[in-house]
């Protein structure tokens, strides 16, 4: 816990260090003085209604979908915060690919509230691991700058080594459903004796097809993990336009 607590300071005074140098915008809006502004925040498409009690995904009744009864994932259940649109999308990208890094922070404080509602009984939290070729082009791992500061907010020791990539993957944007599983395939590789007989929360930015985290729930509960369970900051639903009329709508906040 003491090097929990560590990183902890460090990157708050790493954060207060940056906006000294670089004042803060909001990454949804641009707005000035904050990395996360109000009116964002109203803009935001919280998830709030009925969901797959499996994969999060909206839906208009409260039963495994489809895809889940079909091929079950391996984790337990996955929750989303928000629908993968603007202004939380271009937060995210922001945060992904243009160096935002103290929204990851503010989005990790709104979407907290979700984890403590559901009280699933998890014992640590992990990171979705990056490559090491993607952790050296970029930096950081963003879903590391979400996972921290969620585990704090919960109580509960952060494990960034849980899990580790030990072979890097092609982009997953653009590819079907049947080829992210195929990309992710094996990628992941736990460390037993820092999972074994605990219950793992997953942490990412964006789920869409829920293939990452799943290829990653199995890898941690082949490492002996006895349950895992996942949370992203955004879902994206590729399938909306053929949900029925008014069925996304429920979820706004």
């Amino acid at each position: 816990m003491a090097g929990s607590y560590q990183t902890s300071v460090f990157h708050r005074l790493l954060g207060t260090a940056l906006d000294w140098v670089f004042p803060p915008k909001c990454a949804g809006c641009g707005k000035p003085g904050t990395s996360w502004c109000d009116a964002c925040q109203l803009r935001a498409q919280i998830i709030r209604g009925k969901v797959c009690p499996i994969c999060g995904s909206p839906q208009e009744r409260e039963a495994p979908c489809a895809a889940c009864r079909q091929e079950p994932p391996a984790y337990e259940s996955l929750r989303s915060w928000a629908l993968y649109e603007n202004p939380v999308k271009q937060a995210l990208l922001g945060l992904k690919f243009k160096h935002n890094l103290p929204v990851a922070q503010s989005l990790a404080v709104q979407a907290a509230p979700i984890l403590q509602e559901l009280k699933w009984p998890v014992d640590i939290v992990a990171p979705i691991p990056i490559s090491m070729r993607r952790l050296r082009e970029r930096g950081y791992n963003q879903a590391g700058l979400i996972a921290h500061p969620i585990a704090t907010a919960l109580g509960l020791s952060y494990a960034p080594k849980a899990l580790a990539r030990w072979r890097d993957t092609h982009s997953q944007v653009g590819l079907t459903g049947d080829q992210r599983r195929e990309n992710v395939r094996g990628v992941f590789r736990a460390d037993g004796a820092r999972v074994r007989g605990r219950t793992i929360l997953l942490i990412d930015d964006i789920a869409t097809t829920g293939s990452t985290l799943s290829s990653a729930a199995e890898a941690l509960l082949a490492g002996g993990a006895s349950k895992v369970y996942a949370f992203t900051i955004a879902r994206a639903l590729h399938w909306r336009h053929d949900l029925p009329a008014g069925a996304i709508s429920a979820y706004h906040s």
